[in-house]
């Protein structure tokens, strides 16, 4: 079989964050509190989940050095500046 020209790699982080970390990133970033409703796991629903991003750290050696914090305003800043037309 010949080798694809192309590869799909997961960038990200390795670690798994935790959602209520994830959604305070989210509300520091964004200057607003979420609403909240707790619910049961529902179906389809994961415990953990993360980037598995060993095939891209043999590839070129990618280690993420970006707290999750500093990643969603990063994003949050980008998006804004996305919706404003102004993607400099």
């Amino acid at each position: 079989i010949a080798k694809a020209p192309y590869a799909i790699y997961n960038v990200g982080n390795n670690q798994p964050v935790a959602l209520q970390r994830f959604i305070a990133a989210i509300e520091q970033s964004c200057g607003k509190q979420a609403v909240k409703e707790y619910l049961d796991m529902q179906p389809g629903d994961v415990l953990k989940t993360y980037a598995d991003i060993s095939r891209l750290k043999d590839v070129i050696g990618y280690q993420s050095t970006t707290p999750i914090e500093e990643g969603v305003e990063s994003f949050v800043a980008w998006y804004r500046r996305y919706q404003r037309g102004n993607l400099v």
